[in-house]
């Protein structure tokens, strides 16, 4: 690294965005934002570099892409996006008699018993059936009409698509149509244009087909991102360019990708995946190699499995939708510091919904319900004078513990409870608690593990406030915090590496002269 230069890691979390800095001194800044402050900014990551910098004399708009090194980050933008179905409308271009084949898929029910199953909502919103046909040796049978694609894709983009997949049968192995349709998009003007030959080369037309969609779907809102994020920080087209140079993205799979090469697919596990490598490389250097990495904040809590190696999966089902990428093998359950706290049915509830960061927990003094991070600052888990003073009305007031004391007796009152609100809280934690150790059950147990050999490696904003309980209910010994545990998945940006990874569909008959052949494709 420079000396003379900054060095930026963030995530971009659901509720806070945490920066951990690097000064040409090598001196380590950390701070939080709340990630959506509208009345003060449009963007945490951006207003906190600018923050950072302004604070330290640093603020040059003219030179600020000359002042920093690096900028490594996980964000959440493009998850966010495919869970509330809020990406860019694409168009499915799919070969002739298979215009239904993603909706249908396998056929397969989550819940076999539901009376009246709901199916997840496709990303695609309209669909062209191409007249071709490849066979699966290669052999065109069905020519594909260059005209006729023309003329589709032309009155398409005439009703606003932007954004475009193309999967074609066979078009993991032969990717001549699925490019010539690629060439004709890029002239006709279409903004994004996933192919599968590219996105996912892989047999299976439903994973693979998927995938493009959702790359397809997914990249537009992330590139609009970083776009934003870096016209944040500069003042000119030119600067910005620069600034996009020395940006980097966090992979699912645990690895950095330069921002001009990060792609949706690749994007879903982009901040958990931050805190997995943070967790695992700094614990390691303790001698430590059987590891559950305990990752609770604001909105939810991210749980992983590591003996010795990265766990990752290539194919994975994420908010309905198949997508076949290699990802960190992360499992995630909604119980957060933010997660609302209900009595219904005669009993307490905790989540899965989330306060997030507007309004927050009651405790952030903006007209938030009772969440999780109340319940601990009743029973002193919490302490206000240990919080940033970033709450009320001008964010500049402490953790707000009268309002939390008046909600909770409002609900003891309402319900006619007879417990304290102290025993009330403790008994909504213990539920948050049950919750998360059985999400790390379904890790490590369920697959056969002995995890009272394993240590506990703990980070994420709220994660201090439960990690005995957890360890307890699972019989767990031993339990690490990072120095900067809070902040950890921000950390372990700054650690990760530049990684790149390839996906070839190899369909040769098992014997020594292909394996030697092998090595040409490795």
């Amino acid at each position: 690294m420079n000396k003379k230069k900054w060095s930026f890691w963030i995530d971009r979390g659901g509720t806070f965005t945490d920066i951990v800095a690097k000064n040409p001194k090598n001196e380590i800044i950390v701070k939080k934002f709340l990630s959506q402050n509208d009345k003060v900014y449009k963007d945490a990551a951006s207003f906190g570099i600018i923050n950072i910098l302004n604070k330290n004399n640093q603020l040059n708009y003219n030179h600020i892409s000359s002042s920093i090194d690096e900028i490594k980050m996980g964000t959440t933008v493009a998850t966010n996006a495919l869970l509330e179905r809020k990406g860019e409308s694409t168009l499915l271009v799919i070969t002739k008699g298979f215009k239904d084949a993603l909706e249908i898929a396998y056929q397969d029910r989550s819940n076999i018993f539901t009376k009246k199953p709901i199916k997840p909502q496709n990303l695609y919103k309209k669909v062209i059936e191409v007249d071709e046909r490849i066979d699966s040796d290669g052999n065109i049978l069905k020519k594909l009409n260059l005209n006729k694609v023309k003329d589709d894709l032309i009155k398409f983009k005439s009703k606003g698509f932007k954004s475009l997949a193309v999967v074609l049968m066979h078009g993991y192995k032969f990717k001549k149509h699925e490019e010539l349709i690629e060439k004709i998009a890029l002239k006709i003007g279409f903004e994004q244009i996933s192919i599968s030959s590219k996105v996912s080369p892989l047999v299976k037309i439903v994973c693979r087909g998927d995938t493009t969609v959702a790359d397809a779907y997914l990249s537009p809102v992330l590139n609009k991102y970083i776009h934003n994020f870096t016209s944040n920080l500069t003042d000119s087209l030119k600067n910005n360019n620069k600034v996009k140079q020395s940006v980097y993205f966090m992979m699912s799979s645990g690895g950095l990708t330069s921002a001009l090469n990060f792609k949706g697919k690749d994007s879903i596990l982009s901040g958990p995946a931050g805190g997995v490598v943070g967790s695992v490389e700094t614990i390691k250097t303790l001698g430590i190699n059987k590891i559950i990495n305990f990752d609770m904040g604001g909105t939810s809590t991210d749980v992983s499995h590591f003996n010795k190696d990265y766990e990752r999966k290539n194919e994975n089902l994420v908010a309905g939708t198949r997508i076949t990428s290699p990802m960190l093998d992360i499992h995630t359950v909604a119980a957060g510091g933010g997660s609302i706290l209900k009595f219904e049915d005669d009993r307490f509830q905790v989540g899965p919904q989330s306060a997030g960061s507007n309004p927050g927990p009651t405790c952030y003094d903006n007209n938030g319900p009772l969440t999780i991070t109340d319940a601990n600052l009743i029973v002193g888990k919490i302490s206000p004078k240990y919080f940033p003073k970033i709450f009320g009305k001008n964010q500049d007031k402490p953790l707000n513990k009268k309002k939390v004391i008046t909600k909770f007796n409002q609900l003891k009152n309402k319900n006619k409870i007879t417990k304290s609100i102290e025993k009330i809280a403790s008994g909504y934690l213990q539920i948050a608690s049950e919750n998360m150790a059985n999400a790390i059950k379904k890790i490590s147990i369920q697959r056969g593990h002995d995890i009272t050999k394993y240590t506990l490696s703990c980070y994420g904003g709220a994660s201090g406030q439960h990690a005995c309980s957890v360890a307890n209910s699972l019989g767990i010994k031993k339990i690490v915090f990072n120095k900067y545990s809070g902040v950890l998945s921000a950390y372990g940006m700054g650690i990760s590496n530049v990684r790149s990874y390839r996906q070839k569909n190899v369909n040769e008959r098992l014997n020594y002269k292909n394996l030697k052949n092998l090595d040409k494709a490795f």
